[in-house]
């Protein structure tokens, strides 16, 4: 039977209109529906299962690399030769995330505690928690600082205290002692007498206060209102802005609580976060575009201007007493300890610091602050670097007989860095969480809008 060419014809007009036209009504709505599906599944809303249950207890785990600075020559450093360093690590820590004490309020925010705990991970780490690490005695190289205010009477009973105690300028511990802490006389001696002067009364460790603890009461906006202000602070520990420092400015606390932002970021959209472990808000900037497995990333990275004292960056002033710039003194928020914090190997640093020890070789690849980020769900990409924090102390006094020659007088006893490194991927949960029936229509489309 012969074909009507005007029919066939006319066939494919028609099926052509009606291409065009979905394909004009897609462009135009395509982005509509995808954008409500992002704001449905950010804002923070107990009758969304996937995106509450997401937020509350975060179902992929990430990791804190720790890495310590080995001092190889501490006699020769006692007689005045420059200190000399090696990076061991990393070890690594799976940090596991809870929100508990969870408060919802009419003003369109969620108040919450957020609990971490720490397990290590002998598979990817460099070495064992058993290994033996070197590293200047912040007890009591801090102490001895703070003895400066001291009468003169008590400060003659803890110096014959530190010898009584066999107390050094350096410590050699393993690294779980280090961690999680380890006992001390000393320490024994300065709660009975210097009650309030460490931050525990137990066991003294860098990190014995982070496991099982809570960073603060923070109270967020859930988005409900407007989107723009989701996961943004709105106080913390019930204050708006904080009295550690100098000038309004640098009191504010801005941002969100560092691990959230909110969606559709741009090219001018910076990251404000306010961080309890800096004791200030801090924020990172665009850099560039970037694309990993088929998703379009946003990085964004720590200014050069960050840790920048009052002479280089005025803003900056506010956080001062300053040293030089890169080291961001924080002893006003911690029981004034001599505490700084700065980038791993003074990255972005006076480069006059480099030249007080030996061993750092700072590089942006390895020691730069970054946070590669989805720009229209604003979810970080698993995998990468979040965040890069170091403590040194601070100069060390005379009274403890270590020659500062060659203008040496930081020490600086060890630096961690975050990595979201993803062993159950987002995307893998979405789908599990579907195939049993736990996410709705609009949820199902998650796996998309996080850009799979």
């Amino acid at each position: 039977m012969a074909v009507n060419k005007s029919k066939v014809s006319a066939g494919f007009i028609v099926v052509g209109v009606l291409t065009a036209f979905f394909g004009i009504v897609l462009v135009f709505v395509g982005p509509v529906i995808i954008d409500d599906q992002v704001v449905k599944n950010t804002i923070i809303d107990p009758k969304n299962d996937l995106s509450y249950t997401m937020w509350k207890d975060l179902p992929v785990p990430f990791f804190m690399s720790v890495y310590f600075f080995h001092v190889l020559n501490p006699e020769e450093i006692l007689k005045g030769e420059k200190p000399m360093v090696e990076q061991r690590g990393p070890y690594v820590y799976r940090k596991q995330c809870r929100k508990e004490n969870i408060t919802f309020h009419p003003n369109s925010t969620v108040s919450y505690r957020e609990y971490r705990r720490y397990f290590f991970e002998p598979s990817m780490s460099v070495g064992n928690e058993s290994d033996v690490i070197t590293i200047p005695n912040m007890l009591v190289l801090g102490a001895a600082v703070m003895l400066e205010d001291l009468p003169f009477a008590l400060r003659l009973l803890i110096s014959a205290t530190f010898k009584t105690f066999k107390e050094g300028p350096f410590l050699t511990k393993t690294v779980e002692e280090l961690m999680w802490g380890y006992d001390s006389k000393l320490v024994e001696f300065l709660n009975k007498y210097l009650p309030g002067m460490l931050p525990s009364t137990g066991k003294f460790g860098l990190f014995a206060e982070f496991n099982n603890s809570n960073t603060g009461l923070f109270t967020i906006h859930t988005g409900r209102d407007n989107i723009k202000n989701v996961h943004k602070v709105d106080s913390w520990n019930g204050l708006t802005e904080l009295s550690y420092w100098r000038t309004p400015q640098c009191n504010m606390i801005n941002g969100t609580a560092g691990q959230l932002w909110p969606p559709f970021m741009t090219k001018e959209t910076t990251l404000p976060f306010y961080s309890p472990d800096a004791c200030r808000s801090l924020e990172l900037v665009y850099q560039r575009p970037g694309v990993m497995n088929g998703i379009p990333l946003y990085r964004f990275v720590a200014p050069k201007t960050m840790f920048a004292n009052g002479t280089d960056y005025p803003p900056n002033e506010g956080f001062c007493p300053c040293r030089q710039s890169g080291l961001l003194n924080v002893s006003s928020c911690r029981y004034n300890s001599p505490v700084f914090i700065s980038h791993p190997h003074f990255f972005n640093a006076d480069p006059v610091l480099l030249d007080y020890v030996l061993g750092l070789h700072p590089t942006e690849e390895e020691h730069g602050l970054f946070i590669d980020i989805h720009p229209v769900s604003a979810h970080l990409h698993p995998h990468l670097k979040a965040a890069t924090f170091k403590k040194p102390i601070k100069t060390v006094p005379k009274r403890l007989k270590l020659q500062k020659k060659r203008g040496w007088g930081i020490l600086f006893y060890y630096y961690y860095y975050y990595y979201y490194y993803v062993v159950l991927s987002i995307l893998r949960y979405l789908r599990v969480q579907s195939s049993k029936g736990l996410t709705n229509t609009s949820s199902q489309m998650a796996p998309l809008l996080l850009g799979a």
